[in-house]
Parts: C-alpha cells; structure tokens; sequence
C-alpha cells in the first residue's frame, strides 16, 4: 500500500504472423501510449517496457502486467497475459482495440481500460495496490492538457525514429477508420510549449508526430499547428519529421512554411482513391471537397516547400475490379506521390465498415480472437463485391510487384529529388517505398541505402 514498492511491466506485442515490416526498425517508432501510462505511474513503482520490435518477450517477474493492443497484435497479447494469469499476476489491457470489443478482452485478462487511459490510470493503479481491481474501467476523453510527456527514457535505444503526438480526436467519419470512435470527433490540443518541450528533448533526429491529422480543419487547430511550428523553429533543434494531414493543407501556405522551416521532410495523405464514387462510399469527405482532378495541384503545392508526400490507397472497395486496382497502380506510379502506400481494405472492429461487412455475411474468418491476427492490411478477410477472393489477392499482387519494383522506386527517388529539390526528403522517400515493399513481400529484399542505389549521389547529405 502506502509506500510499498511494486514493478509493473509494460508489453508492446508484435503480429507473429506478418513480421516483415517489423524486421526494418528504420520503419516503426516507439509505443507511445506505453510512454505515457509509464509517466503516469506512481514513483513507488519501478516500470519497464518490453517491446516485441526487438526481441521476442519470456517471462520476467512482475507485480503488474500491462499491455496495448491492435487489432492484428491482440492475439499476442493474450498468449502473454496467459502466462501471467497462470500464476496469479493481475494484467491490464488498453488500446484501440480492448476499447472496442471490451467483453472480449475481459476474458483473458484481469482489467480492461476502454478508452484513452489519462483519467483512468491513477483509478486503476489505486485499485491494484488495494486489491479492489475491477475488471472494466471506462475513461473520458481527457484534455490534452493533462497528458503528461512519456517516459521516453524506458523506450528501447535501437529505434530510428521518436515519436510524439500534438493532437487527437477527427471530425471525419470514414467508414473504414475507427479514430473518431476510440479519440471522439472533437480536435483537443496539446499546450504548445508542452509539444515544443516534447520535440525538444527527444534524442533522435527524426521524428514521426502520430497525430491522425496535425493540422486539424478549424481555425483553432491550424493555428495551433503553426504555433508548434514556429516554436520548433525558434528552438534552434534541427531535426527531420514527417506527420499525417488531410489534402486540405496545400491550400494553407502559412502552414505548409512552418511545417518545412520546422523540419518536416514528409506529409502522409489518406488519397484513398481516384475514384469519386470510391470516395463517396468510404464518405472521405475532404478528398471530394477537394477534387480528384486538383489532387495533383495538391502534391505540387506540398513539393514545393520541399516536402515528400505518402499517398495511402486502398485496394478492395466495393466498386474495384482487378481492372480498376490495377488502374489505381499505374495512378500512383505515374502521379507525382513519392511514396506510395497501397493497403488491403481492412475492416477493423469499431469501424462502421466492419459492421457493414459482417451484416452483409461478407467476413471470410469468424474464429476469433485468432483470426485477428489476419487483419493487418496485408491479407484479404471478406468477400469483395465485383471479384473473386482469389482476382483479388492476384490483383493486390500484381498492383505491389509494380508499385515496388526496384525501377520503378529509382524513378521515383529521383523524380522526388526533382520536385522538391531537398535530397533529404528524397531519401526518406526511396526509403520508406523499401520498407513498403518488405512489408508486402515479407522482406523479400534486402534493405537498399541510398548510397547503394545511387552511387553518383555520394556528395548529397542524404540519409
């Protein structure tokens, strides 16, 4: 109780089935949420973080076991937390999905926060040391004013990249994403002091902000993105970092300077599709606002502030063909996107896709919790409505074999250096299109360095 000393052991699980792009560090970052639940622990607790991005977890002894899940890492969190219930260690489950199926987690392990876990914490670790732990906690959304900085100390040193956050919460209702479910519609903003202080510290010189969209669609958030902006800057710390936004941020020019003179080297763009109809059934609003036919003034506008653009796509909506995926293939290919991120339509439970597909009988696997592990954006779980399961496997094959085809990335790397005229964003740009590739292929290819592809662009200061 009081002053007694307790160890709490804090698990990042990784997907035993798909690995291939978590064998590149160079392509993921730091769990932050597990940063954040560690600064919120009470000083009378030792805590460590064990993360599955480096080496597989063996048991370890501990008073409390905490996790944070995916959908397609919540198999390994049960088989963990198995072998702590076995010997009577209390464990606790977060994350997006124990938020959203509750009454499953609940059944492999002692607690479930639903939620983000900042209002919950300080009940949960009170109940422990009590010995009252209930087994469901539900948080409010909390001001980000009350979200400390994470422990990013008890991080593992072997990551490329920080990460931190400015924002959360999304207006935008898409029907295959579940962020305005788990972090509610409404944008809450981080003090910006605390988000420069935050950058500031973190050591590595390249840093992913995991915002859902670090800009925001009101007044209040675009001020509050170029505020943190000019902070960074003023701050004198010179490094690279790439963060999420909307297509709407090529229409700010104050915006997008910040962003560049701040450090930012890439923007990721959710483009989806080329397709209106696509975009009016998935209800991406803001592409339709914006126009398929300006989304190439959209990229243009961001290149010419030296920035690298990702742009996501989907493969397998309700009105694709293997004939319409592989014309989305040759869009990317010969569009202005940098990187180019070609994912598997995925339907995660809390989305309204999900629950779409599952009424229409359209779920290929109902075995779960280990089925899953098949939804990782790599592998087809329902039944496509113009195609054959198998058309399209084929088609998503084909669409990635040329994506990523060793040509084809060279092109791009140096139509990137063309357009932006910053070789650091090119490089971070052919780099992120291997890291693709491998998670598609499972790491077919050996990691390529610039160096190695481009032999002639030895005296760039390239990554």
């Amino acid at each position: 109780m009081a002053g007694k000393k307790y160890k709490l052991l804090l698990i990042n699980p990784v997907n035993k089935r798909r690995k291939g792009l978590m064998r590149s560090k160079e392509s993921i970052y730091p769990p932050l949420a597990l940063g954040i639940i560690a600064a919120l622990t009470p000083g009378n607790w030792d805590v460590e973080i064990h993360d599955e991005n480096f080496e597989p977890f063996e048991y370890k002894e501990a008073d409390f076991i905490g996790f944070t899940s995916l959908t397609a890492t919540i198999n390994r969190c049960y088989e963990i937390a198995s072998m702590y219930r076995e010997n009577g260690v209390k464990t606790v489950i977060g994350g997006i999905h124990a938020s959203m199926l509750p009454e499953e987690a609940i059944q492999y392990v002692d607690a479930v926060v639903v939620g983000e876990a900042e209002y919950a914490w300080k009940q949960v670790i009170y109940d422990f040391e009590h010995r009252q732990l209930k087994k469901i906690y539900k948080a409010d959304l909390p001001s980000m004013v009350d979200s400390p900085s994470p422990r990013i100390e008890l991080y593992h040193p072997g990551y490329a990249f920080g990460s931190m956050q400015t924002t959360r919460g999304c207006p935008m209702r898409c029907e295959f994403c579940s962020v305005h479910t788990f972090n509610g519609s409404k944008y809450r903003l981080r003090p910006v002091d605390q988000s420069v202080a935050d950058f500031t510290k973190i050591s590595h010189d390249r840093i992913y902000i995991v915002d859902d969209n670090f800009v925001g669609y009101s007044q209040k958030a675009r001020d509050h993105a170029v505020a943190f902006f000019k902070g960074v800057a003023a701050s004198g710390v010179k490094k690279q970092w790439a963060g999420s936004a909307s297509m709407n941020i090529a229409q700010d020019e104050e915006v997008l300077e910040w962003a560049a003179r701040s450090g930012c080297k890439l923007v990721f763009l959710g483009v989806e599709s080329e397709l209106v109809d696509q975009l009016q059934q998935a209800r991406k609003d803001v592409n339709l606002k914006i126009g398929v036919d300006h989304y190439q003034q959209v990229y243009e506008k961001i290149h010419s502030y030296g920035i690298s653009v990702v742009g996501a796509f989907i493969l397998g909506l309700d009105n694709d063909t293997p004939e319409t995926i592989l014309n989305r293939t040759e869009y990317m290919i010969e569009s202005d996107i940098d990187i180019m991120q070609a994912a598997v339509l995925t339907p995660l439970p809390g989305t309204e896709l999900f629950k779409r597909l599952e009424t229409e009988g359209r779920l290929l696997y109902h075995n779960y919790p280990e089925d899953w592990e098949r939804y990782n954006y790599a592998e087809v779980v329902f039944q496509p409505l113009k195609m054959s399961v198998k058309e399209y496997k084929n088609a998503v094959h084909e669409s990635w074999s040329r994506l990523y085809d060793i040509k084809t990335l060279k092109r791009k790397f140096l139509q990137t250096l063309k357009l932006t005229k910053d070789p650091i964003a090119a490089a971070w740009a052919f780099n992120s299109n291997l890291h693709l590739y491998n998670f598609c292929f499972e790491n077919e290819r050996p990691f390529m360095a610039v160096h190695d592809a481009f032999p002639q662009l030895a005296d760039y200061e390239v990554i």
